[in-house]
């Protein structure tokens, strides 16, 4: 029996999704633990921003290269390395005593998740028919905001019960042991169980081809489109509350940190219903273009009210933004299946690469951004609330580039079957 039809290829998809909610998760659990690192290492809050950037701009870094290797060489060894380098980083994080060691630990959680998506779309395009993998591909994207959603209240509480080091420590055994497991799973057995089975194929054809390929991408206008259209939809989402929604939800509104996690979850909400309802959608209205036009409108116009209410939006009116926001960040989705419809299925890989640096680079950004505002205008005013007020006009900028870029993403209206097998 081949993979594509044996029962073991769903012992390969629990347990390669299992490993990407545990990585995923970690992408924003240390924003849980912001007010304690700056009083633990005495850093400011720009150094924070920074700190929260790193993971994300190494992971940004190497979406394209990423999927050119996975391409040469197979997607199985730069998972297990993935998921084992994640849990060493995390390990790393809870036991470290100087902010250099909590820098050099995220670069090292950076590299880990960098392999995560690229690498889990291809080994579950081998484990299963094209039929079965657009449909399990939404899942795989779904199990990313459950990620997110583990690291709020469930490793907030954590945290609580264990202290920040031992919670933060477990989850990097617990990581480490998946990237064992997935040696097993991907690796030892199907040796033995698919034999006549060759695991990967190399072209070399392509190979030689990929310089051109990357020179053709990088100066074609729709590509930059899809750039800018993920740019403006994911940093604002995933920057802010990997790093500042918890110390907001804590200073402006007098939470506890388990009452702000909370909020994220919200947000998270918001994101697993975003990314199959837009999807749908845009099935039943044959287009993407026009649904991705009224997601970003929206969003833009959530960040927006923050600066229209100074900051501090009534409480109720907060929940509904995060949840737009969340929905937006779900609806982001939108972007691959854009670059499926505009470009053949040979360079749909880097595409999507790319697109993602997009969505990625301004998660690096706004950290940071965010950071200094707060530092700026808390020195300057002596009121933390001004630095959040000036820091809301981030996430407003990255939006209105989004939104120009999915006006300037030119539709090849097709079939619908075209567009989302």
């Amino acid at each position: 029996m081949d993979k594509q039809n044996s029962r073991y290829r769903w012992v390969v998809f629990v347990v390669v999704l299992f490993t990407y909610l545990l990585m995923a998760s970690q992408r924003t659990a240390p924003g849980l633990i912001t007010d304690q690192l700056m009083s633990d290492f005495q850093v400011t809050a720009a150094t924070i921003g920074l700190l929260t950037s790193i993971q994300f701009f190494v992971y940004t870094s190497l979406q394209v290269p990423m999927g050119i290797l996975a391409d040469r060489y197979g997607p199985n060894t730069f998972l297990i390395l993935g998921a084992t380098l994640t849990g060493l980083g995390t390990i790393i994080y809870s036991l470290s005593t100087h902010e250099l060691m909590l820098f050099f630990s995220r670069i090292l959680t950076g590299l880990g998740d960098a392999t995560i998506w690229v690498n889990m779309v291809l080994i579950l395009a081998q484990w299963f028919h094209r039929k079965e993998f657009v449909r399990l591909i939404g899942l795989a994207g779904m199990t990313g905001s459950l990620g997110f959603l583990l690291a709020t209240v469930p490793f907030s509480t954590w945290i609580d019960l264990l202290g920040w080091r031992m919670a933060f420590c477990s989850a990097g055994l617990l990581l480490s042991l998946c990237g064992f497991v997935l040696y097993f799973v991907l690796v030892k057995k199907p040796k033995t169980r698919f034999i006549n089975e060759q695991v990967f194929v190399t072209d070399e054809e392509q190979r030689d081809k990929t310089s051109v390929l990357l020179k053709r991408i990088f100066s074609n206008p729709q590509a930059w489109a899809l750039f800018f259209c993920h740019f403006g939809v994911v940093g604002g989402y995933v920057g802010f509350i990997s790093s500042w929604a918890v110390p907001y939800g804590m200073t402006l509104y007098e939470m506890t940190r388990s009452d702000a996690s909370q909020l994220i979850m919200v947000g998270l909400i918001g994101a697993l219903i975003g990314a199959p309802l837009t999807s749908w959608l845009a099935s039943k209205l044959d287009t993407i273009k026009r649904p991705y036009i009224v997601v970003h409108s929206i969003v833009l116009l959530s960040w927006c009210t923050f600066l229209i209410c100074n900051g501090h939006p009534a409480f109720f009116l907060l929940l509904v933004l995060f949840f737009i926001i969340g929905f937006g960040y779900g609806a982001s989705a939108l972007t691959f299946a854009a670059v499926r419809q505009s470009f053949p299925l040979h360079e749909a890989g880097v595409v999507s690469g790319f697109a993602n640096t997009g969505g990625f680079l301004s998660a690096v950004l706004l950290p940071i951004i965010f950071g200094y505002l707060l530092d700026h205008f808390q020195s300057v005013s002596g009121y933390v609330d001004d630095g959040y007020y000036y820091g809301f006009i981030v996430p407003v900028l990255f939006s209105i580039i989004g939104l120009f870029g999915v006006l300037y993403f030119k539709e090849k209206r097709s079939a619908k079957d075209t567009i989302y097998n």
